[in-house]
């Protein structure tokens, strides 16, 4: 058996046993992936001051986030076709992250529903919506999620349509999954995915199955963005969202200073400072190069996430030194999923709370609510807008 040290260990062993079709979907950006290459070349690039004869016993970990009482200031973030990536993926994370103290985001884009997550989990968990040109299908699903006790609610601005993802394409990912001549030798040589994938719950998406039927629609991924989601979305349907939404509410996909004061103005509760992993706009900056300027700006008036890249728990501490108040990951524990289902998804979190607790002894931290910039090393040519 592989030992197993860092999150690349359980991207290569997910390699191994997801189909390229899954596994590529979680592993690309769009078009030439310049964006999801610059997320995790800028945050390598940063460096840590060594600082020693600190006394950091006593070390705290403990976030709030959102008002959710955290173990560590990294939650999972949504992800589309997470229960295609293994078996009832959905269920297995929120397990996952339940039991590691942390807190699951499920996707408007699941397979497993808001109430087949809700039955299999002891804790809320946050939501996160794209908002369809149905408005009473998006309020239907909101009501959905508020039954279903979740206290945040995550509206996706940054997805007005899919950026081009050519593996995708070239792979021909549909869902549910369809069998041809290009894929199938792949999947067959995945039996243990098969199976899993064939006894799960669900599919297809299915958050959105009913509404599908009831409109007689046939689900096509690649176009589904276009066909179906809001392109006309704007800062006055935020009033509209607040209005039906009785929990907190979060914009994620906000990547320039502008639009975060604006959110400020339409008085949300948090912002993600995301490019959606690089799987949208490609040349936009990495998250990292803006966090500071935005998380500076409006950070006394809103909560501000940070997600993009993370791989480590060194990556997490840099967002936090830089202005975030707790992170995200994605591929980092879509990586763990594919590699070993739940088992997986809570060693890539504990990878991740492991490599804080040693990069908080040789930097001199005691408590991760307040990381200061000082704890980044300042020759190593990086000019971020200090805080």
């Amino acid at each position: 058996m592989a030992v197993i040290t860092n999150i690349e260990d359980l991207r290569t062993i997910a390699r191994r046993r997801c189909p390229r079709v899954m596994f590529d979907y979680v592993d690309s950006g769009s078009y030439d992936e310049v964006t999801r290459d610059a997320n995790r070349e800028e945050l390598r690039a940063i460096r840590f001051r060594q600082r020693v004869l600190i006394d950091t016993t006593g070390r705290s970990m403990a976030a709030e986030l959102l008002g959710s009482q955290l173990s560590m200031p990294v939650a999972i973030a949504p992800t589309g076709l997470t229960g295609l990536v293994y078996g009832d993926g959905e269920i297995l994370a929120a397990r996952a992250a339940e039991a590691e103290g942390t807190i699951y985001t499920l996707s408007t884009m699941s397979i497993c529903t808001i109430e087949d997550v809700r039955a299999a989990t002891k804790k809320p968990f946050w939501f996160q919506l794209y908002v369809f040109r149905d408005r009473g299908f998006s309020e239907e699903i909101m009501a959905r999620a508020s039954a279903a006790q979740c206290p945040v609610l995550f509206v996706t601005v940054d997805l007005p349509q899919r950026g081009q993802r050519h593996c995708d394409l070239k792979n021909g990912l549909t869902v549910p999954p369809r069998f041809s001549l290009k894929n199938a030798i792949d999947i067959a040589t995945k039996p243990a995915w098969v199976a899993r994938v064939l006894l799960g719950k669900r599919k297809t998406f299915g958050n959105v199955d009913d509404y599908l039927r009831r409109k007689n629609i046939s689900l096509g991924t690649a176009n589904w963005s276009q066909t179906h989601f809001d392109q006309s979305l704007n800062w006055r349907d935020i009033d509209w969202i607040r209005k039906v939404w009785p929990g907190k509410l979060v914009l994620k996909g906000i990547l320039d200073v502008d639009d975060a004061k604006t959110a400020v103005a339409a008085g949300v509760d948090g912002i993600v400072v995301s490019n959606h992993g690089g799987r949208q706009l490609d040349g936009a900056p990495a998250t990292i190069r803006v966090l500071p300027e935005i998380a500076g700006t409006v950070g006394d008036r809103l909560e501000v996430l940070f997600d993009g890249g993370i791989r480590s728990g060194q990556d997490v501490i840099k967002a936090l030194a830089l202005g975030a108040r707790g992170c995200l990951i994605g591929r980092a524990y879509l990586y763990g999923l594919a590699a070993q289902g739940e088992a997986g998804v809570r060693k890539a979190l504990g990878i991740i709370r492991d490599e804080m607790d040693i990069t908080m002894m040789l930097t001199g931290l005691r408590d991760l609510k307040r990381v200061p910039r000082e704890v980044l090393y300042n020759g190593d040519g990086r000019d971020f807008p200090r805080n």
